[in-house]
């Protein structure tokens, strides 16, 4: 008899597990959602990409079966990352409560040696990976979107993968709301506003929404968007340092 649980040397022991979440939708989602395994490279410093597949579980998660399973004393724990991708979608990577930075690739995680006798000295556990609605994305008719690009203030340069998002309340219940997109690689953005913005009195009667752009921890813009008059326009977000 083993030390080891037959859970965890099942075929589906995996050293992380990821759960795709669509965040227009509010739902959880694997289908059509495609992952890279990278390893890292302690000697040459760089990411390598891996052909180790996938699986999806029957609770929607994606897993890496087996990943870390080796033996022997001198097994070490590896560093290893995934990116998403999905048609019309693009990956938030900070988890919930992290801080965002554009810089981010992937998810990482850490791999620990294991074998029949010897199990993983951390367990793993499921990551929710947000899913945002990219520039792309197909939003039905009748949707209220604004559209612009993020640029960098002094430079002018585009900011790619910039965290672009508005809050606000409702004036019934005053219910929190919040809408989110990332910009894409020329800095353009697309951003979904179903909900109230502050109403502002006419003539004629328009709502500002409040805008704000993060690229990374001290450097964020904020705009402020008036509907329905602004909806047409092309908005500048000006990147600033803080």
């Amino acid at each position: 008899m083993t030390r080891f649980r037959p859970v965890e040397t099942s075929v589906l022991y995996s050293p992380a597990w990821f759960v795709p979440f669509d965040e227009f939708a509010q739902r959880m989602r694997s289908a059509d959602v495609a992952t890279e395994l990278d390893r890292f490279d302690p000697v040459e410093n760089v990411w390598v990409l891996q052909d180790t597949p996938s699986i999806r579980t029957p609770s929607a998660a994606i897993a890496y079966p087996q990943l870390g399973r080796r033996r022997g004393p001198g097994a070490r724990p590896e560093r290893f990352r995934v990116r998403f991708s999905a048609i019309g979608l693009a990956p938030l990577y900070p988890a919930d409560g992290e801080n965002f930075d554009a810089a981010v690739v992937g998810v990482g995680f850490t791999a620990y040696p294991y074998d029949d006798v010897t199990p993983p000295a951390v367990q793993s556990e499921p990551r929710l990976v947000r899913l945002l609605p990219s520039v792309a994305f197909p939003y039905g008719p009748g949707t209220r979107t604004v559209y612009g690009v993020v640029v960098d203030k002094v430079t002018r340069v585009p900011v790619a993968n910039a965290l672009v998002e508005a809050r606000g309340l409702t004036s019934r219940d005053r219910t929190p709301w919040l809408e989110r997109t990332l910009t894409d690689p020329t800095g353009s953005f697309r951003l979904s506003l179903r909900w109230e913005g502050e109403p502002v009195a006419g003539p004629p009667p328009e709502q500002i929404f409040h805008l704000k752009a993060t690229e990374r921890p001290g450097r964020i813009g904020v705009l402020d968007v008036r509907l329905p008059s602004g909806r047409d326009r092309r908005h500048v977000i000006e990147i600033v340092e803080q």
